[in-house]
């Protein structure tokens, strides 16, 4: 439920057999005891499952409907296993029972596939995408193979925080495919993290069937190479599953490591609603009907408790339900929405340097950058730094030298070579209060993290109101001949999208400030650093509480003639080129850092181009479609007729980054081609 989401709706009230959302540990001394309230909760499962479909042939339900027939036998008796009060969770798109166990009314859940007023994301989440941050349960995105490593996160957050919790997170035979269920397996055994990892095997990914999926007989097997328990179930034997499920959760929950729970589930409905199913044989079908628990198990309560009993339970179910679509269907329809202004939640920690004031001298970049980091784990207790060789090597580039020695692997960890895996950690542990700082040894190598820093981090504030305060360091840039995969400059990549701010500081004071603001920002956060920059520039730093001004561009040196927009390593290029055109040809230019690339503050710049009447952006990265383009777009929409001549853009060549020395010089903007470049348009317009 998205924090701003206040309902006013008379919701009918939850029957009595429904307001039990656990399974208590008596009942559970004897299973059968409890079978009569699972029963119940796959029953209305299924029944919303169905009527949801028809709502949806009527045009009443929106996007794509994917059902969870069949499905109930598992969801429901996981969803009363767990404790609610402090386990992590993350459901998948068949399992709505879970869902409706774990938090909120029904109508919470209807007015969310009706997208209508009532919907508890405000309309913004997809229908089966929703969950309940609140209540950690994350909701899902599309890319179902990363969303185990956020359950990862999550979990370790909440032991961190002295909660004897376990995570459970879903994914069918297809998704066990892919690349990241194989990488948080690993990390989450590595590190000894209690996740449960449910595999759903329905024996078909969407119409690809598990022959054309993998060779292994089982896929719990593969827990062996990972070094994790494992266990496999049928989906018809509910009592079995109530039995080994609360077995496995109590196992894992002692003793602090994963585990893997194979079930054989089915698939009474298609993929989604418009899955027609042609690619199955009747056989399949006809044997899937056969093992449906729902219909299994209401055999066995009959026979138990008498036809009288079920029927009473079914009837005061489907009652409700029906009530509760007459209200969500009643709901109007929701409001327009400042969309924009909720891609960010805008807030900020508060974070205070106790050493205000202190100056400390002859820094290198990098050391700016690893004192900032000695400050924040030293006066945060939530702070958290992971990467790839970070902790006794102290990183690729020696950002993180000494901070394992002095705060030990609970505060800087040693991640596996898993991008994927690591950014969903720490946005598992970032949703549930916790501030990781997470460093590539190369900005070339987040691509390989993209799902989940664009799709996942970058709007899950926007979909569910949660915030993911977390730091993404990406070391980038050329000029050190390190070839095409260890410098190129994709800053606009990750500009285009949603919900994630970047900045890009060019001085060791800014490195310092960056660090610090990135931290104190409640929104993710990716801070560039130009590798040139560790080594070859030095400065004095002063700690002070202002570290969020770099969030506002700064103005470098004063100017007439034109404005030169630039950030990262550039800027200190330009500046050097600036003094060489006012010296040899008295062109005077001024020159904006803009610090901050998202977001960008135009300001400065508009105020400078209205004196000047000229624009010069100037970026390391290609200048087709970088971000130099956007600044000079916004800039001239607003300002055209203040323009005394056409914008310049300069950028690197597009084309790879070459490795041999002179062919990446020729690649990259140097002083010489841009000081270059500006004579020859100031020279044309004259």
């Amino acid at each position: 439920m998205h924090p701003n989401y206040r309902p006013n709706i008379p919701y009918p009230d939850t029957p009595e057999i429904l307001n039990a959302r656990s399974v208590s540990n008596n009942n559970l001394q004897n299973v059968e005891s409890a079978l009569p309230q699972i029963y119940n909760w796959m029953y209305l499962s299924r029944r919303t499952d169905d009527r949801l479909r028809d709502l949806f042939r009527q045009g009443l339900v929106y996007g794509t409907l994917a059902g969870g027939q069949g499905n109930e036998g598992l969801a429901a008796p996981i969803g009363l296993l767990l404790d609610r009060e402090i386990d992590v969770v993350c459901f998948s798109h068949r399992n709505l029972a879970g869902h409706l166990i774990w938090s909120d009314h029904l109508c919470d859940h209807l007015c969310q596939y009706m997208a209508n007023a009532g919907s508890p994301t405000l309309g913004r989440e997809g229908n089966v995408h929703h969950g309940d941050p609140l209540n950690r349960s994350l909701p899902i995105i599309s890319h179902l193979g990363p969303l185990l490593s956020s359950v990862m996160g999550g979990v370790d957050s909440q032991r961190r925080n002295g909660e004897k919790a376990i995570g459970v997170c879903f994914i069918g035979d297809g998704a066990s495919s892919t690349g990241d269920v194989h990488e948080t397996m690993n990390f989450a055994a590595v590190l000894e993290i209690p996740v449960v990892f449910f595999i759903e095997n329905n024996e078909y990914a969407y119409s690809t069937p598990i022959s054309e999926q993998y060779t292994i007989e089982s896929l719990a097997s593969r827990a062996d190479a990972y070094g994790m328990a494992a266990t496999s179930l049928d989906i018809s034997e509910t009592q079995s599953i109530v039995s080994e499920v609360n077995r496995v959760f109590s196992e894992v929950r002692e003793s602090g490591k994963p585990a893997v729970v194979e079930v054989k589930t089915l698939r009474l409905r298609g993929h989604a609603a418009y899955d027609t199913c042609h690619y199955l044989t009747d056989g399949i079908i006809e044997g899937w009907k056969k093992r449906d628990a729902n219909q299994i198990l209401r055999a066995s309560l009959i026979e138990k408790l008498g036809e009288d009993a079920v029927l009473d339970a079914e009837c005061t179910i489907n009652a409700y339900l029906e009530e509760c679509i007459k209200v969500s269907l009643a709901q109007p329809p929701i409001s327009e929405q400042d969309l924009e202004a909720d891609q960010f939640s805008n807030a900020f920690h508060g974070f205070q340097c106790k050493q205000e004031g202190l100056e400390v001298k002859n820094l290198t970049f990098a050391q700016a950058l690893n004192h900032a980091h000695k400050l924040i784990l030293e006066e945060s207790d939530k702070a958290i730094v992971m990467g790839q060789d970070i902790a006794t090597y102290g990183g690729a580039f020696k950002v993180t030298d000494e901070l394992y020695d002095k705060f030990g692997r609970e505060k800087v960890i040693n991640t596996p070579l898993a991008e994927s895996a690591t950014v969903g950690y720490g946005i598992g542990l970032a949703f549930n209060g916790h501030r990781p700082v997470i460093e590539f040894q190369f900005a070339d190598f987040a691509t390989d993290a993209t799902s989940q820093i664009c799709l996942n981090a970058g709007t899950f504030y926007f979909r569910c109101g949660a915030k993911i305060p977390m730091v993404l360091r990406f070391p980038g840039g050329g000029g050190l001949t390190f070839g095409s995969f260890h410098s190129q400059e994709i800053e606009a990549l990750y500009i285009h999208f949603p919900g994630l701010k970047v900045l890009y500081p060019s001085t060791v004071q800014d490195a310092f400030d960056c660090m610090l603001a990135a931290y104190d920002s409640d929104d993710p956060v990716l801070l560039f650093e130009h590798k040139a920059l560790y080594r070859g520039l030095r400065g004095d730093i002063v700690i002070n509480n202002d570290h969020n001004r770099v969030w506002q561009s700064r103005l470098v040196r004063e100017g007439l003639v034109a404005t030169l927009v630039s950030y990262g390593h550039l800027v200190t290029v330009c500046e050097k080129v600036c003094a060489y055109l006012e010296d040899e040809y008295e062109y005077s230019i001024e020159l904006i850092d803009l610090r901050s690339l998202k977001p960008v503050d135009l300001d400065p710049i508009r105020e400078s181009v209205r004196k000047t009447g000229r624009l010069i952006m100037v970026h390391e990265a290609r200048r087709n479609t970088g971000f130099g383009a956007e600044v000079v777009s916004q800039i001239v929409e607003e300002l055209f007729f203040y323009m005394e001549a056409p914008p310049l853009r300069i950028g690197s060549q597009n084309v790879p980054v070459p490795f041999a020395d002179p062919l990446e010089k020729q690649y990259l903007p140097t002083k010489e081609s841009i000081a270059q470049d500006i004579i020859n348009w100031l020279e044309h317009l004259s």
